[in-house]
């Protein structure tokens, strides 16, 4: 039994389809991957395909010219079959049914979903069914790789299917699943983005940042160790001589409150810990006054109290100073937050062996890079920097801690 080919309804807007090029004449044989026609819409050029095998037996729209929606286009059945009965039945209104991707069959004609490539005879052009063309792209074959075995060497299916790629022509498709879980925000994390969105959006920030050499520092910490009851690490380094600097600069040992600025006379350093649900800040008090040995037992007990979440208030508020320390992540440097109510906070990233220049030779220096984050309304660029000053002679000379 013949089938007729209806102009499909190929945007939501089309009422009629140009047909740019006809792919079959009448009296070929055509087969269902073929590409029959191709069509022009108000949005594309789409091509059409007959999903039946039979041979071409009339067209009903000539190149260039337009068709209605549903109108018939073209027959397709077996040689010398009657096709006046289906030429005179009348033709069905364009249904809502029509754009589906399966329509009934004879009545409207299958189409792809991807435009069809501008219609010209330049060798450039890859002549493919759209079949022929979603099944490469599955499979990740270069349709420019395939000999096509349709009519004028069009690819159809089965030369897709019969393709045996070299090693060169091989391409990989991967195929993956978009997806996404989301978590709700902890009563810690709420805080967290407060505060910080507090301070950054409200303390104006600038940073300042040096390098510090800390080959002395690591052999000072190795001979600390030897005989200190706790392991002195060098975060416990860095918050001894915060501390130490903090009593010369105490213009940064202070915070901000709106019509004053509090300087405070005592030294309690915050030290950044990530925990599950983001960071806290222990803090250790009146660092300045204890030696490296207690300030590594307090850090210690500290962070495991932290990370188990047993810290009480009073261990970590308080602050007038912080220190985040990112150099056990393998970090060169970063540029931290202040964290309230301090005016400054001190990043700290990791030791590198890196060669410098001294005295005409190149040596390897352990070198660590500092950024200190300030709030301008407290602390200027120069008070800032004559306490890095500081903060570098004491960690390049750790001795001098120890008088």
């Amino acid at each position: 039994m013949a089938e007729v080919i209806r102009m499909p309804l190929l945007s939501d807007t089309m009422k009629e389809g140009v047909i740019a090029e006809w792919h079959k004449k009448v009296g070929d044989t055509v087969k269902a991957d073929d590409v029959l026609a191709e069509v022009e819409t108000d949005k594309a050029t789409m091509e059409v395909n007959p999903y039946v095998n039979g041979t071409l037996l009339y067209v009903g729209v000539d190149k260039g010219k337009a068709a209605k929606v549903n109108d018939i286009i073209a027959i397709i059945g077996k040689p010398g079959e009657d096709i006046s009965a289906l030429l005179v039945a009348p033709t069905p209104a364009a249904a809502a049914s029509a754009t589906t991707a399966t329509a009934p069959t004879s009545t409207v004609a299958p189409v792809s979903a991807t435009p069809a490539p501008s219609v010209h005879n330049g060798d450039d052009r890859v002549k493919a069914s759209p079949l022929a063309k979603k099944i490469a792209n599955d499979k990740g074959i270069d349709l420019q790789q395939v000999h096509g075995s349709g009519d004028n060497g069009r690819i159809v299916k089965r030369d897709i299917n019969e393709f045996k790629p070299s090693a060169q022509t091989v391409a990989t498709t991967v195929i993956g699943q978009e997806g996404h879980t989301d978590h709700s925000l902890s009563q810690m994390r709420k805080v967290i983005a407060q505060r910080l969105s507090e301070s950054m959006f409200s303390a104006p920030h600038f940073y300042l940042r040096m390098t510090v050499t800390m080959d002395n520092a690591i052999e000072a910490r190795k001979q600390i160790n030897a005989i200190s009851p706790a392991k002195v690490s060098f975060n416990d380094l860095v918050i001894k001589a915060c501390a130490m600097a903090l009593r010369q600069h105490p213009e940064v040992n202070s915070s901000w409150f709106g019509d004053f600025i509090r300087q405070n006379h005592h030294i309690h350093i915050g030290t950044a810990v990530a925990i599950e649900d983001g960071l806290i800040v222990p803090v250790v008090k009146f660092a300045d006054q204890k030696s490296l040995s207690q300030i590594a037992q307090e850090t210690n007990v500290l962070i495991d109290k932290a990370k188990t979440k047993k810290l009480q208030p009073p261990e970590f508020t308080g602050n007038t100073f912080s220190i985040s320390n990112l150099g056990m992540m393998d970090i060169d440097e970063f540029t931290a937050i202040i964290n309230p109510p301090d005016s400054c906070i001190l990043a700290v990233g990791k030791i590198s062996p890196t060669p410098v220049v001294e005295n005409g030779a190149v040596v390897v220096r352990q070198l660590l890079k500092l950024t200190l984050s300030c709030d301008h309304r407290v602390v200027d660029g120069a008070v800032g920097s004559r306490f890095l000053q500081t903060l570098k002679a004491y960690l390049e000379h750790p001795v001098t801690m120890l008088a």
